[in-house]
């Protein structure tokens, strides 16, 4: 599929001059060049600097956990606290995530079992996942998505009741809280992404935090190479250390973490009130009772009442160049290894596949001001009112 020819609107300036929307958020520039400079002149890079034990400080305060436990990256960071909680077997898990969520189990030779969701929140349904319970599930894998908690108080109830352990994967969710406290405190522990991609970022970078003093000793250990001093390992590691310009980038953007969020959610009121009554498109909405981070933009769209498929209303986007994403296309279970191993795991997961079809998320962050949401907007509604024309251009060109 040729992108550029399914633009409508390339005659019209303001949309031909349109720009690939949605870069790496960065705070205080000066300041991060004076971190890197004293980096420089100390010659101190990596193992445990004193960038990353302030990062990790910061991050506890702001978060309000004893431990922070810095990583090189998410993942990493997943695998690591899954082997020091000493999981086996199945781990149910939602396959509406990113698929670092699954590899980190089935890295480690553990199946993930994927649980369905509530198509209202997105998230992992607790009353699915008691019905995948069995003798050989030893945890459960929540993920907190588009900056949302996920039903913590059930999932915590589910684990005691069975004596499961409990995780979560919290890439989305920085900065948020669940019932005042902030994501970071529940379960065994709670595992943040800072990749370039995230509205806090270390440019890649990770972390896991949690109140359990055992856990956080054994996850220092594990994360490189089971050192406890010099010459001295008592136990098995990898390295999966965070390096000090990276934690640079970090403690820069922690001074600047609630402009960054006051900026994305004036970009989230910003699209509210553009797409409010385009037939068809829904922005999930945020409670405000509660922290979020508003990283994400995300809309479902109903066929039925656009006139146009989400695929169909990607490529329009794409061909204007804005570079709208599909979450979580097309599922875990829809990836391989798992659409081989689990051929039929769609029938059990109706939302997930609903889901999956129809959500798209939309350029925000620091580099996209209130003038491009509202072009961005003006195109998408555009785009719904020429429906029949778009899906005739589709079918030509299929």
């Amino acid at each position: 599929m040729k992108y550029k020819d399914l633009s409508i609107f390339s005659g019209n300036p303001a949309f031909s001059s349109m720009l690939h929307v949605g870069h790496p958020n960065i705070g205080n520039r000066q300041r991060f060049l004076e971190l890197m400079n004293d980096m420089l002149d100390r010659r101190w890079f990596s193992n445990d600097g004193p960038y990353v034990k302030e990062f990790e400080k910061k991050i506890a305060e702001y978060l309000g956990v004893k431990h922070c436990i810095a990583m090189c990256n998410g993942t990493i960071a997943l695998e690591i606290v899954i082997r020091a909680l000493e999981l086996k077997g199945e781990v149910i898990v939602p396959s509406f995530t990113f698929i670092a969520t699954a590899h980190a189990l089935q890295w480690q030779e553990i199946t993930p079992v994927f649980c369905d969701i509530d198509p209202g929140t997105h998230h992992i349904d607790p009353k699915m996942v008691e019905k995948m319970i069995t003798p050989r599930t030893t945890g459960i894998l929540g993920v907190h998505i588009w900056g949302r908690p996920c039903d913590v108080e059930a999932l915590s109830d589910l684990a005691q009741k069975h004596k499961l352990k409990l995780l979560f994967d919290a890439a989305h969710a920085f900065g948020c809280s669940y019932n005042g406290r902030m994501i970071g405190n529940f379960g065994s522990a709670e595992v943040f992404s800072f990749h370039a991609t995230k509205f806090f970022n270390t440019m890649e970078g990770g972390a896991v935090v949690t109140n359990d003093d055992d856990l956080a000793r054994k996850m220092r250990l594990m994360k490189n190479f089971g050192f406890a001093g010099y010459d001295n390992v008592i136990y098995i590691g990898t390295n999966g250390k965070m390096n000090e310009a990276s934690a640079a980038m970090g403690l820069t953007n922690i001074e600047s973490i609630e402009e960054i969020i006051t900026i994305n959610q004036r970009n989230y009121e910003c699209y509210r009130k553009h797409l409010t009554g385009i037939p068809g498109i829904n922005l999930l909405r945020y409670a405000g009772r509660e922290k979020h981070n508003y990283q994400y933009i995300t809309i479902e769209i109903d066929e039925a009442e656009a006139g146009l498929s989400r695929d169909g209303l990607q490529q329009v986007l794409w061909a204007e160049n804005i570079l709208a994403r599909r979450y979580f296309y097309p599922g875990c279970h829809g990836m391989e290894p798992y659409k081989s191993f689990f051929p039929h795991a769609g029938m059990l997961l109706p939302e997930t596949e609903s889901k999956a079809s129809s959500t798209l998320c939309l350029p925000t962050g620091t580099a996209v001001g209130t003038n491009e949401i509202s072009v961005i907007c003006e195109i998408i509604k555009l785009i719904i009112d020429n429906a029949d024309l778009i899906r005739e251009r589709i079918r030509n060109q299929e």
